[in-house]
């Protein structure tokens, strides 16, 4: 029986759950991001990015293995076009209708931003004559107005905006934990400040659970993206999209030597598709694999077990420990 108060909240009515669980980072054949996490049933699409040649087909294969149709949600972390293409918006708002949009938390900036704002505001008008549909902007204020996560639990957190920087859009990207499956990514968007890193290695459950770590701003050289980062969150494996000719060389050689130093495997999109799926009984293993472009060729493959069935195992004071360094317990009157 635990003797720790913390841990017994901590742990209280969490265990693990058998929950069937994918993430996919497309390979979109130039610059920009896409990834799709499936997890419980719910289909999130991360990025308002599709290619004709490239990811349409392996998208549409996707959501067949998840066994949808549409998509619960499309999560945009930044307004930039790499992240959000007003043409791929415009596709995906037709095609997938979400029935929820996740859209960034800063006012559009350029052409291509404003444009793609307009589309959100206008699906939403369409759809809520056939059916409920929501649209969220990532606001400090919003994520003020969000309840606390529960450690080692299945519920998405978001961190960040948590301000607006007025001098750099890049740093008003979302940064979000989708923990409702049985591993974690964490998606960051292409924040680069250090005050942000600081801020993530401070949150217990981010740099305890994190299972797989989307680069930020594609794996270019950043003071997120550190050693001092690393070593605290230690991610399982890292993820970089990049395309095949790789122009802007993601990730950079700073970024793969630290990584390297820490011991975090790297994948990018640069050979084709990443793919992250659950094992077994969907609790604790997961395997990757990343593919040849355009085919089920195995470029390389891997397995892990995630972070929340490896704490789970501990003993309470190994996890008080975790989440709380240094705790020595309550005081008794």
């Amino acid at each position: 029986m635990s003797v720790n108060p913390w841990v017994d909240r901590a742990r209280a009515g969490v265990g693990l759950k058998p929950v069937r669980t994918r993430f996919r980072a497309y390979q979109l054949g130039e610059a920009g991001s896409s990834y799709s996490y499936w997890a419980d049933g719910h289909f999130t699409l991360i990025e308002a990015r599709r290619t004709e040649e490239y990811s349409h087909k392996t998208l549409v294969h996707e959501l067949a293995m998840c066994e949808k149709k549409t998509i619960d949600t499309l999560h945009i972390t930044s307004w930039d076009v790499d992240h959000c293409n007003p043409g791929d918006l415009d596709w995906i708002l037709q095609n997938l209708k979400p029935r929820k949009v996740e859209y960034p938390g800063y006012e559009p900036h350029t052409a291509s931003a404003r444009d793609s704002l307009a589309m959100i505001q206008a699906y939403k008008r369409r759809q809520l004559a056939l059916t409920t549909v929501s649209t969220v902007q990532i606001t400090p204020s919003y994520i003020a107005s969000l309840d606390k996560g529960r450690n080692l639990g299945y519920k998405d957190l978001i961190y960040h905006p948590k301000t607006i920087y007025e001098n750099n859009s890049n740093n008003n990207s979302t940064v979000k934990l989708f923990r409702k499956g049985s591993f974690n990514v964490a998606s960051l968007g292409d924040v680069e400040h250090s005050n942000i890193g600081a801020y993530l290695r401070s949150c217990g459950i981010f740099n305890r659970e994190v299972d797989v770590l989307v680069l930020p701003h594609h794996g270019a050289r950043s003071d997120i993206t550190t050693d001092k980062f690393l070593e605290k969150v230690k991610p399982t494996l890292a993820i970089c999209t990049s395309n095949y000719d790789n122009q802007y060389s993601h990730p950079c050689d700073e970024v793969k030597d630290v990584l390297y130093k820490q011991n975090i495997r790297l994948f990018t999109t640069k050979t084709g598709d990443v793919v992250i799926e659950s094992l077994g009984g969907h609790t604790t293993r997961y395997r990757v694999t990343n593919y040849i472009t355009n085919s089920q060729e195995v470029s390389s493959r891997y397995e892990y077990v995630s972070k929340k069935s490896e704490l789970l195992t501990q003993n309470s004071d190994t996890i008080s420990n975790r989440y709380r360094p240094g705790f020595k317990g309550l005081k008794k009157h």
